[in-house]
């Protein structure tokens, strides 16, 4: 995860045309669609109303991607873990091999995913640094800084620490992605919990490996 150089700016998003990908993301919102009265296999009233409803059955559909419960979140929270034991103990080459194996999807649950890993960091996060998190030490969201030195997803993990301390990074998710591109968040993402891991270990004389097995959950 370390760099020699400053992370350059995110590049430009890239649109790319799929054949079929609308048909299979339409297929996919069908049961949301379907709860707001709208039948993809009938006519629909007028375009403003089904573009009200996919705008709706879209923001459902992240907002479960992204907050992982049972075994996704179980899969995402021990990627997270290694991740953060790996960049405080300086093995960032480990740091991201973890990560690298972290899928776009997993349909059958066997692996974590992106958007897990993303969603559950930005959430504790959002918890730790606001000062909402009962056990989290006072202050601990501006004593909260990135380690020194130029890393992969540094750009992100700015950002999302001053979200955070705001309790606004999961609420921004859209405008991180966009931003930042998905692999930066993703590495910003455990990049700042690392940061906060290590300060909260700093200001309790806890163990990392002690302390993300108590508050990484």
């Amino acid at each position: 995860m370390r760099r020699r150089r400053p992370e350059p700016p995110p590049s430009q998003p890239e649109f790319r045309y799929t054949p079929g990908v609308a048909d299979e993301m339409l297929r996919e919102l069908a049961p949301l669609l379907a709860e707001e009265g709208i039948d993809i296999n009938a006519d629909v009233p007028d375009m403003d109303t089904l573009q009200n409803a996919l705008n709706r059955a879209v923001e459902r559909r992240n907002m479960a991607l992204f907050t992982p419960v049972g075994q996704a979140r179980e899969l995402a929270l021990t990627a997270l873990r290694l991740a953060i034991e790996a960049i405080t103990d300086g093995d960032t080459t480990l740091a991201a091999a973890v990560l690298e194996q972290v899928e776009p999807e997993s349909p059958d649950n066997s692996a974590p995913t992106v958007s897990s890993c993303i969603g559950a960091a930005l959430g504790m996060l959002d918890d730790w640094l606001s000062g909402h998190h009962p056990q989290a030490p006072a202050g601990l969201g501006q004593r909260t800084r990135l380690p020194a030195g130029h890393w992969t997803g540094e750009r992100a993990a700015t950002d999302i620490l001053v979200l955070a301390r705001k309790r606004r990074a999961f609420r921004s998710l859209d405008t991180l992605l966009i931003k930042q591109g998905g692999h930066n968040v993703l590495y910003g993402s455990a990049l700042a919990l690392a940061a906060a891991v290590q300060t909260w270990s700093q200001e309790t004389g806890t163990q990392v490996p002690d302390l993300t097995r108590t508050i990484i959950r």
